[in-house]
């Protein structure tokens, strides 16, 4: 058996090893956070619900693979940001990687941006022009809402993928690349195919591994996370100025909302809510949830919409005018309590119409006068 005294001594330098290159590796991500913090910040996939883990463990396991994957799911629940996981974490990681947005480009230049094109091939084609294919061979390329793409191009895009074979439009060359296509859409690709607005064959192709990211909605115990990921980034790059923090209503609002938009929406909706609050802790009053804000919650802050604080026509009642004007005076005294109330009043109607001129007449002023309002209150 070996002494304590000789335990001691060889476990030491193994220890001494082991805290000498933790600290090199924290030296190294400090580094590298000083060097791009947005980009890092950027390519973080934050989640602690079940959900969310279930698609961790599935990004690990496909990335090690060439085979396609067809990542669904609503808008704004970050289908872009796991694309670009899978590739990071791919044996392709070092070689191109480029995204598309199927439905951003109309159906006769999206077929010259993916496959390229020759000199004089139409009308415009003053030069040869290299696809994305191309440029991507060994890498991989994203194709965003694939849904939308053109029946002809489908046809197209299945030959490239059962033979890596394809021409450029206007060309006689036949030319191969080895890419790996991961591709998303908001769509039940199911039905389309079903509606013949797309191919079958090329979505079975498409559909041999499936990420589906559930919508926010479902993983509720994600906003928190989120958000205040959100507000760190808002603090760090946006100019502000100010570090800022969640009150516990706000926090307990943000919960409770449904984010039709999901991700998309709560980070917009905290960056919003940064730009125009006036202090350093966000109440609820600065998170206009929704189209049309409320006037009059127990806080005195704007949310989603309310029967009682607001008409049909979309114009702010008396009632909730008056309400806004009680809890004014309470949370922000340093304007006086008539100003803290006007300026949530033109706030509200600000949010409930995009018609500056509308939103003047709604409120009993000139143009001119609302625009000095707005410069006043920083609206």
């Amino acid at each position: 058996m070996l002494r304590k005294e000789s335990l001691s001594f060889e476990l030491r330098p193994s220890v001494e090893k082991a805290l000498q290159a933790a600290e090199q590796t924290r030296i190294a991500t400090e580094a590298a956070m000083e060097k791009s913090p947005r980009e890092t910040s950027s390519d973080l996939i934050i989640g602690r619900s079940p959900a969310m883990q279930d698609v961790f463990k599935l990004i690990g396991r496909v990335a090690r693979a060439d085979a396609p994957v067809l990542i669904t799911g609503e808008s704004g629940v970050g289908k872009e940001v796991v694309a670009n996981a899978v590739h990071k974490f791919s044996r392709r990681a070092s070689a191109e990687y480029v995204a598309i947005n199927c439905a951003a480009i109309p159906g006769n230049l999206l077929e010259s941006e993916l496959f390229g094109h020759e000199k004089g091939a139409f009308t415009g084609a003053v030069s040869q022009r290299v696809g994305r294919f191309e440029q991507c061979d060994g890498g991989t390329l994203f194709l965003d809402e694939i849904g939308d793409m053109p029946l002809e191009i489908q046809s197209k895009l299945l030959r490239v993928l059962q033979s890596g074979e394809f021409s450029r439009v206007g060309g006689n060359q036949t030319l191969t690349s080895n890419v790996r296509i991961l591709a998303a859409t908001n769509k039940h690709l199911e039905a389309e195919v079903e509606g013949g607005r797309f191919r079958e064959d090329l979505f079975y192709r498409l559909n041999v591994v499936r990420i589906h990211i559930p919508p926010l909605r479902q993983r509720r115990e994600d906003i928190r996370l989120l958000a205040e990921h959100f507000l760190s980034r808002q603090g760090e790059g946006s100019g502000i100025g100010r570090r800022m923090q969640f009150s516990p209503e706000a926090i307990d609002q943000l919960e409770h909302h449904d984010w039709p938009g999901n991700v998309r929406e709560l980070e917009n909706t905290i960056q919003r809510a940064c730009v125009l609050a006036t202090g350093n802790v966000l109440l609820p009053r600065d998170l206009p949830l929704g189209r049309v804000p409320r006037i009059g919650d127990r806080d005195g802050g704007l949310s989603g919409g309310s029967k009682s604080g607001q008409g049909s026509n979309g114009s702010v009642s008396l009632e909730s005018a008056a309400q806004a004007f009680l809890q004014a005076s309470k949370s922000d005294p340093t304007l006086g309590p008539a100003l803290v109330a006007e300026r949530e009043i033109i706030r509200a109607v600000l949010a409930s119409t995009d018609d500056e001129t509308a939103a003047a007449k709604q409120l009993g002023m000139t143009k001119a006068m609302l625009k000095k309002r707005r410069d006043q209150f920083q609206l």
